[in-house]
């Protein structure tokens, strides 16, 4: 299974883009701020780079459950996709949601459980997931 997140909004407080499954729109996506390039990451404030990335499913001390997780991301760990709304929730994680506005996406439990049950089965059903994120 391959995700596509394309961003399309960038603001001073974060970074929203649209998530795609096999091309097809499943959610929307808020992430921290896109840097420039050299100017440096700010910890818990900086969207991971863009590139390709593999998706497995492990389980995060931090919220205590099985969560998608982003490997080799260079210069950063613990990269998850989750639920939350704004940029206070994430720390460079990319937060799911089926509504946007500035700065926001809504119903993000209802968007993340339908993501999750849908990696869950791909990569139960042995297949791979990767994310790109342009």
């Amino acid at each position: 299974m391959h995700l596509t997140l394309k961003r399309t909004t960038f603001t001073t407080e974060s970074t929203i883009g649209k998530l795609s499954i096999e091309g097809k729109f499943e959610c929307y996506v808020l992430e921290d701020v896109v840097r420039k390039p050299g100017a440096g990451k700010v910890w818990g404030k900086t969207a991971i780079p863009a590139g390709t990335y593999p998706v497995t499913i492990t389980y995060s001390n931090r919220f205590r459950r099985l969560m998608p997780l982003l490997s080799g991301v260079k210069g950063f760990e613990g990269i998850r996709i989750h639920s939350g709304n704004t940029a206070a929730d994430t720390e460079g994680c990319l937060l799911v949601g089926t509504s946007q506005a500035k700065d926001f996406v809504g119903n993000s439990r209802a968007a993340y459980a339908v993501l999750y049950n849908k990696l869950k089965t791909s990569i139960d059903a042995g297949d791979g997931v990767t994310i790109t994120i342009s």
